[in-house]
């Protein structure tokens, strides 16, 4: 029997109901597909800084480095200032651990209405494939005499030949198991050496997949494309920017972003990856149970399906939406299931 070693990094304000009740949909699917799960709970987040000014320890990395993955909640708390989260803990590790691949599906589930007028299932299937370690969000920059008149701040986007080719390789691999077509979406009509460098690598790329159509579709374009549209798109291929604001669009017309689920992959699996929602902390609505579920539930498929579990995956997906059908919904979906009512939901979906 396989058992997979997980570290649990629940994080901060919802991240300690959302974790708890989508590790009760995995060990459930684990029992009925045969292996096993050991897992370790860190207690990482902006929590810890409070108490101790720092996220996680200085050997946290090295500590990740031994688990086959990482299963995270959310980070962040008001008190805390929110330019540090990404830059001490999630950024960390996934520059560290080379999750070049951010991987985020976007899907209607049966049961629900997307907000979008006469859209249904079939038209909302895709996925986001966002560049996860350059671009944008280096945090390549810097303050010049901010207090002055004259002060100014820089940030200086990074694309290199090395990290194109392999995020695109990875998503025209992808497009082949899907409906063989990638949208690259860029704004190189005006990031005119960035973004044009980043069209031409992953134009060279696709000559490698004859059977994968690749269309090139700007940013603004595709954002009205995915309220208009959202049937043209199939694997999306886009930046560390563009990707991080266009899957919380794609958790809008799923219905939620409580629905969204992600994960941060290493493909060649030297480095653990790590997997967590889409969504953030939600300090607000912590402890009151009202959380949804879903896309933590959803990255938990994902990490299963990365680590080879695909059947297992699947079992998880298709419970979900067999409880949609059922019109069970969380707060947020206008039901009144709780956190944990939901997960036990899918669990006996599964089990049934």
């Amino acid at each position: 029997m396989n058992t997979y070693r997980l570290a649990i990094v629940p994080g901060d304000g919802i991240g300690h109901e959302i974790i708890p009740a989508a590790l009760s949909v995995l060990e459930a699917v684990a029992k009925k597909f045969g292996f096993g799960l050991d897992y370790t709970f860190f207690d990482w987040g902006a929590g810890r800084y409070v108490k101790e000014g720092a996220f996680m320890p200085e050997n946290g990395l090295e500590t990740l480095k031994s688990f086959d993955a990482v299963f995270f909640g959310a980070v962040g708390l008001p008190e805390v200032d929110d330019t540090l989260p990404a830059k001490l803990y999630t950024f960390k590790v996934r520059t560290a651990f080379q999750q070049y691949v951010n991987y985020r599906p976007v899907k209607l589930f049966k049961g629900l209405e997307s907000p979008l007028r006469n859209k249904t299932a079939k038209d909302i299937d895709f996925v986001v494939i966002r560049e996860n370690n350059e671009g944008e969000f280096v945090q390549s920059g810097a303050f010049f005499r901010p207090e002055s008149p004259e002060g100014l701040a820089t940030d200086t986007s990074i694309f290199t030949r090395k990290g194109i080719e392999r995020v695109a390789h990875f998503a025209f691999q992808l497009a082949q198991k899907r409906r063989h077509k990638v949208t690259n979406v860029t704004k190189s009509n005006t990031l005119i050496h960035s973004l044009k460098y980043w069209d031409s690598v992953i134009a060279e790329v696709s000559e490698q997949y004859s059977d994968v159509k690749l269309e090139k579709m700007y940013i603004d374009n595709a954002s009205a494309n995915f309220i208009l549209h959202p049937e043209y798109f199939d694997v999306i291929l886009t930046t560390n920017l563009f990707g991080d604001i266009l899957s919380d669009l794609g958790g809008g017309i799923m219905g939620s972003l409580g629905l969204g689920g992600s994960g941060n992959i290493n493909p060649e699996k030297e480095f653990p990856s790590m997997f967590e929602p889409i969504h953030g902390s939600a300090p607000d609505i912590a402890g009151k149970g009202i959380a949804n579920p879903v896309g933590t539930i959803w990255s938990g498929a994902i990490l299963l399906e990365h680590l080879g579990e695909t059947a297992a995956a699947k079992e998880i997906i298709n419970a979900v939406e067999g409880v949609f059908e059922q019109a069970i919904k969380t707060k947020d979906l206008g039901g009144t299931a709780s956190t944990g009512e939901f997960a036990e939901q899918v669990i006996a979906k599964m089990t049934s």
